[in-house]
């Protein structure tokens, strides 16, 4: 078993989407690492000097290599590592899965920040939050053949998107749980109250230079 020392590290923020997808296909693996809180107003520079991006996660290799992106560390987990089969869809490949989580990440997301910070962009929040519904409208339709985006068992494609569902979903819970959405209420609902999800979203006390690490993912 690796020592601390020789575990990956992860710099992680609680409420990131990016970060929680991340944790949860590090969770779902089973690959340990060693998780640095980061407080985002106050990057350690020990973070900015793996990536100078300065946003989260970023999982630093104990040979020095950085993996930047959440989809990337996602699937450098489950490549090592994936007796969920998440990787394995019943419905699609994992091109497609991954083709879905293009559009999540590139068309679903700004919108997403647009209706959560309508104060940062011209567009309207209602013009956000109806853009973005019509994504949610198709998933929907995903949901209401299978009871997961890519068939009968949850995939990388489930863990990928429902943080930035949940989010969604957090801004005008009422609105939310109005719309004619049976199907993504039941599954959103299963994936929070599932022990994938709680073992993926305790409170850690930020991290700080000379200190060790948390221990991911929790027993």
């Amino acid at each position: 078993m690796p020592t601390t020392a020789t575990l990956p590290v992860l710099y992680s923020f609680r409420r990131c989407p990016y970060a929680m997808r991340a944790r949860l296909a590090l969770i779902a693996s089973g690959e340990r690492c060693e998780l640095r809180e980061v407080v985002l107003r106050d990057k350690p520079a020990e973070m900015l000097a793996a990536s100078p991006k300065g946003t989260v996660p970023v999982l630093v290799m104990a040979d020095g290599t950085v993996l930047e992106q959440s989809l990337d560390v996602m699937l450098w987990a489950l490549r090592r590592n994936d007796p969920r089969r998440w990787l394995q869809p019943d419905a699609g490949t994992l091109d497609d899965m991954l083709a879905l989580i293009a559009v999540c990440d590139n068309d679903f997301k700004p919108l997403l920040d647009r209706y959560k910070y309508p104060g940062r962009f011209t567009d309207t929040e209602d013009s956000a939050r109806e853009r973005g519904a019509q994504f949610l409208h198709e998933l929907e339709a995903r949901l209401s053949v299978s009871p997961h985006l890519a068939g009968a068992h949850a995939t990388l494609a489930d863990a990928a998107l429902m943080p930035f569902v949940r989010q969604f979903a957090m801004v005008e819970p009422a609105w939310f749980d109005a719309q004619p959405w049976p199907c993504l209420h039941a599954w959103l609902s299963d994936w929070t109250a599932s022990d994938l999800f709680t073992r993926a979203m305790p409170k850690y006390a930020p991290w700080k230079t000379g200190e060790a690490g948390i221990d991911f993912p929790p027993a």
